[in-house]
């Protein structure tokens, strides 16, 4: 069963997966109907709804490549990334009417424009309609792993996305892995609160995929919302969404009895750092909680290239050990391994490597070396064989000559107990280059002054010590990450960044 319910406004749509796949072979049939051949491209630009899941494997069973959109995207960015991608589709939802008639003339041209929802507009085909005489038999399109199966965007949280073309064969590792990494047998439910479009979304939900079990899709991200969700199994949340249901909890806002939560049996997180202070609370109230942690980019087809293990809850604050079937190295700015315990980029490779970016060698050589896929995060291994994530290469702040890695100093700030979140960046100083300043949010109903931090942070060592303290609110993207770059716009840091990374 894959489920879609909503309780803000009381409806709940469910499929079997009979159903899945007979919705599925209905739009490959579509597709080939309109002369849509093998390795062909067709973008879908939905919400999360009961729909997605069916039209991606329509996609894939007709041969196409599959190439999901950013619900963010505005009307510029859907025409570049839908050229980039060369896209001979696009399948959208009601929620991006506006934005594709802003060009509907340019993306119509030479490409099909369906659109899944009532009141289809005019410069569109209806998806219900053009489905509704469709077969539901399997289409006869021989597949193989070496097959091209996805392209997917970079977050574009840098400049416009680049394009990330995989074969069939990391969809399948990356579906095969989430399973046996969580265990995921047949009577579990996996909450996927999410967007689909997300390589983390779409790959933790195939674990039920392979397990054949019931998974729900649900709107919204409020902490009742969360713990009244259809008794799920395994949940999937980010950082924030962790914080607000523990803030709630110490709160008194919502009480753990009047809750179905027996069987829950295991919290992930994934997207972004994870602080160890927030497991340590999160385990004070479910005791009974596995926990789980996995790293991973779109380049490598999503999460658990490295995976911490639901055994390794000692190790919470790593990202964890090579996942299923993958390799990790640490190396230096010349390519050679660093030592056990130095600070390096990590590199990872596996089954589940992208074959390159769409149309760009020059970023495919920076990338791709001898089948390691260089992901421009700075980690290092500790003594026991754990990795741990220090930064992303280019959020490296250099005051003074030393390199200071925020999300070391983000981790110890989210220890204070008026901070909700922390994020830390460099802005320009004219005698040390850059000086650490930390922007951060505090939790509701609740007020913090400059002193309080200073004195929080002086169990940091001096140089680590944020020389500027800003309390805003922390933009975050739809995959939990922190918007570091419109933080640096925003305080005037950005063109240095942008010189740094020339350098």
């Amino acid at each position: 069963e894959l489920i879609e319910p909503v309780r803000a406004s009381y409806y709940r749509r469910e499929i079997t997966w009979n159903v899945f796949n007979e919705k599925a072979n209905r739009f490959a049939n579509l597709l080939l109907s309109r002369g849509v051949k093998k390795g062909d491209k067709v973008g879908i630009l939905l919400m999360n709804c009961l729909e997605w899941l069916p039209i991606y494997f329509g996609v894939l069973k007709s041969g196409a490549i599959a190439v999901p959109f950013n619900f963010r995207y505005d009307a510029e960015e859907i025409l570049y990334c839908a050229e980039l991608a060369e896209v001979d589709i696009i399948v959208f939802g009601p929620a991006f009417i506006g934005r594709i008639e802003a060009n509907a003339e340019k993306l119509s041209k030479g490409r099909l424009l369906i659109y899944v929802g009532d009141g289809c507009p005019d410069f569109a085909e209806s998806y219900h309609e053009l489905v509704a005489d469709c077969s539901s038999k399997t289409p006869d399109i021989p597949l193989t792993e070496d097959d091209y199966g996805a392209i997917y965007f970079s977050s574009g949280t840098t400049g416009f996305p680049k394009a990330i073309l995989h074969k069939h064969q990391s969809l399948t590792q990356a579906a095969e892995m989430e399973q046996k990494h969580h265990s995921t047998g047949r009577d579990d439910v996996f909450l996927c609160i999410p967007p689909l479009y997300h390589t983390g979304a779409k790959f933790h939900w195939m674990g039920s995929l392979v397990a054949g079990s019931k998974a729900v899709l649900l709107k919204g991200t409020k902490p009742d919302t969360i713990l009244s969700a259809e008794k799920c199994t395994i949940v999937w949340l980010l950082v924030p969404w962790a914080q607000d249901i523990l803030d709630a909890l110490d709160r008194g806002d919502l009480k753990l009895e009047d809750y179905e939560l027996s069987q829950w049996r295991l919290m992930h997180i994934g997207a972004q750092p994870v602080p160890p202070s927030l497991i340590k609370r999160w385990k004070e109230y479910f005791p009974n909680h596995a926990y789980d942690t996995n790293y991973g980019l779109s380049e490598s087809t999503g999460p658990g290239c490295v995976h911490l293990g639901v055994e390794n809850i000692h190790k919470v604050g790593a990202i964890g050990v090579p996942g299923y079937r993958w390799q990790c190295k640490i190396v230096d700015e010349q390519g050679v391994e660093v030592k056990q315990g130095e600070v390096g980029e990590l590199c990872v490779k596996g089954p589940g490597v992208m074959t390159c970016y769409y149309h760009n060698e020059k970023a495919t050589a920076e990338t791709l070396k001898d089948g390691w896929l260089y992901t421009g995060d700075m980690a290092m291994q500790d003594e026991d064989g754990f990795y741990f994530l220090v930064d992303r290469k280019k959020d490296v702040i250099v005051s003074g000559g030393e390199n200071i890695y925020p999300v070391q100093i983000e981790d110890f700030m989210r220890r204070h107990d008026k901070i909700k979140d922390v994020a830390v960046i460099g802005l320009p100083d004219r005698r040390l280059g850059e000086k650490t300043a930390a922007i951060i949010e505090v939790k509701d109903g609740m007020s913090c002054t400059e002193e309080e931090i200073e004195e929080f942070c002086m169990e940091l060592p001096r140089y680590k010590r944020p020389k500027e303290i800003i309390f805003s609110e922390i933009p975050r993207n739809a995959t939990g990450k922190i918007e570091k770059p419109k933080l640096r716009k925003m305080y005037g840091a950005d063109r240095l960044v942008a010189q740094e990374n020339q350098a």
